[in-house]
């Protein structure tokens, strides 16, 4: 039996076994359940093999304000809630933050069920650094604020992550080929699924691949930081330039190119300058 309070439980983002013993144990037993779709929901229960014997009532973010207040009522009341997200972990691009506040200024119970989190897997398969990163939610469908949005961001010293859906991908790459002009960019879809992907490279060459390959799925887009400063950019031509005169122009650009995390076709061009220089 669990005690009265709020779980916020993480759910599969694709693979169904992904789901924690824990998070199992706590969705058979909650009393309620708070959820985006309660269609999506059950039929979430339906595969896990729970029991729908149980309260299902959605919430949705243009009601959030008083719809926490209705949920910490029941808990205060002394009801189980457990809240969970269409796939994924709550609160993530989702409503919920307002509920977590209104119980914890009541004193009720609060409790966090990890597991999946397609932003945390899509930085995990895109080789770009994970030492700091700023996930920006969902790029916005407007041109205009898209634009905003990408020069908004362009220089903070992070890897960047974005949520997109596929009809409006190629158009999000296009304006990253402008905002984030040379940068490797990975493209995760399908994130544990048969059909999972992960496409890297610049802003341009993942648009061809997406106009010749049509998009499907659900999409995370993760950005390298930007070159951090001039110092770093003379570093990595030094070493460079020491690199071709030990090894091939191949070999050197992609030892840089991994070790600076550059763009290969940035790599190059700076060697084939290198190499115009010590000619002249």
């Amino acid at each position: 039996m669990l005690r009265n309070g709020l779980y916020i439980v993480a759910t599969p983002i694709g693979n169904l076994k992904d789901i924690s013993p824990r998070a199992t144990e706590i969705l058979a037993q909650a009393e309620i359940i708070a959820c985006e779709d309660t269609r999506v929901s059950k039929k979430l229960f339906g595969l896990l093999g729970l029991s729908l014997q149980k309260k299902f009532m959605t919430y949705e973010d243009h009601s959030e304000e008083k719809l926490a207040q209705k949920f910490a009522d029941l808990i205060e009341q002394g009801a189980s809630v457990a809240l969970i997200s269409d796939a994924g972990s709550p609160l993530i691009s989702d409503p919920g933050y307002k509920l977590v506040r209104a119980c914890r200024q009541r004193g009720l119970y609060v409790t966090a069920v990890p597991g999946a989190c397609a932003v945390i897997t899509a930085l995990q398969l895109s080789g770009l650094p994970t030492n700091r990163f700023m996930f920006a939610g969902f790029v916005p469908h407007k041109d205009k604020a898209r634009t905003d949005l990408f020069e908004e961001l362009k220089n903070i010293q992070t890897t960047l992550v974005f949520y997109e859906t596929a009809p409006r991908l190629c158009k999000t790459l296009a304006q990253a080929e402008i905002s984030f002009k040379g940068r490797e960019i990975a493209v995760v879809r399908e994130l544990t699924k048969l059909y999972e992907e992960a496409v890297c490279g610049d802003a341009q060459t993942l648009e061809q691949y997406f106009t010749d390959n049509e998009p499907r799925g659900e999409f995370v887009i993760v950005v390298e930081p930007p070159v951090e400063n001039n110092e770093q950019v003379t570093d990595y031509r030094e070493e460079l330039a020491q690199r071709l005169a030990q090894t091939s122009l191949k070999t050197a650009v992609k030892e840089i190119a991994d070790k600076y995390k550059r763009h290969r076709n940035e790599v190059y061009e700076t060697a084939l300058e290198i190499k115009g220089e010590q000619l002249s």
